[in-house]
């Protein structure tokens, strides 16, 4: 509970700080409030919370980096969510149980919610220059990688606009480069080399879209919040799919195996694989949800 009040403090001080006052009045307000709209309430917040378990696996001595580079991970997240319920993309008129920023305040105002909490993110790692300048230079580059080309999220929403991808390099660039730019930002915010921590975030990131995958076809709309089906709607690629339900679920047993092995050394390593196992445990759907060994 702990690590999700200080994300959601996080995420309200930097969105607060943008919008009209007295000191910046005249913002467009339908933008205000469709970014703060996007926002909250949100969802397991699974990425920043990956990235504050690793600065505390670390000694977290810096706790409003790692607040600030949780905070701007869970903004290109809402943002990608934003363009992806997009009717150009997968025309979703739902998330996270409630009407999608789309259909809430129109197209237009959508995508420019998504561009300006992308902005937003980067807006809040700025901070960190004034309490240990030698850390931002690391964080805003892991960040820009999770979202940018040729690997990023943004990387991952322009493959679903070619005529074929690979399942995996789809996922790698769709789920699993914000996931290695979470671990990654955990490590630089705590002053550690965030080079040996992409393989984990990289792992997990695999892990969550096959889980994501099997959700899409095995579970309950009401309880993912969002439509189902969409994958084979528009002929995505599809871990249920190609490999099959229990297939499926034996490639996500094989990559939570392999993420806890990759967890680097460090002092909150039991701590770190703790979490990770609980967060494992949550990605299935409830019906075929088993417990973590």
């Amino acid at each position: 509970m702990e690590a999700v009040e200080r994300i959601e403090r996080a995420l309200a001080d930097v969105l607060t700080s943008v919008e009209a006052s007295v000191e910046t009045p005249g913002g467009p307000p339908g933008l205000a409030s469709a970014m703060r709209y996007s926002v909250f309430p949100g969802g397991a917040r699974i990425r920043p919370r990956l990235c504050l378990a690793v600065a505390e696996a670390l000694g977290d001595d810096a706790p409003s980096i790692t607040d600030a580079a949780a905070a701007a991970i869970e903004l290109l997240h809402c943002a990608s969510l934003v363009h992806d319920d997009l009717p150009c993309f997968d025309n979703a008129p739902t998330r996270r149980g409630k009407a999608s920023v789309h259909r809430a305040y129109g197209e237009r105002l959508a995508v420019l919610t998504g561009d300006a909490l992308i902005v937003l993110a980067f807006q809040a790692l700025a901070p960190t220059a004034a309490v240990k300048p030698a850390r931002l230079a690391p964080l805003l580059t892991v960040v820009a990688q999770g979202v940018g080309s040729p690997n990023g999220i943004v990387a991952g929403q322009a493959w679903e606009c070619e005529p074929s991808v690979g399942l995996s390099l789809y996922q790698r660039a769709k789920t699993g480069a914000l996931f290695a730019a979470a671990t990654a930002a955990g490590a630089a915010a705590a002053g550690a080399d965030p080079a040996p921590w992409h393989a984990l975030g990289e792992l997990l990131g695999e892990a969550y879209q096959v889980a994501d995958d099997i959700r899409d076809v095995a579970a309950e709309a009401e309880e993912l919040g969002k439509p189902i089906g969409v994958d084979q709607l528009l002929g995505r690629p599809n871990a249920a799919g190609q490999l099959g339900l229990q297939g499926a679920m034996h490639r996500l047993q094989e990559l939570v195996t392999a993420a806890l092995a990759s967890i680097p050394p460090c002092p909150g390593r039991e701590g770190l694989r703790q979490h990770i196992l609980a967060e494992a445990q949550g990605l299935l759907p409830r019906k075929l949800a088993r417990p973590a060994a």
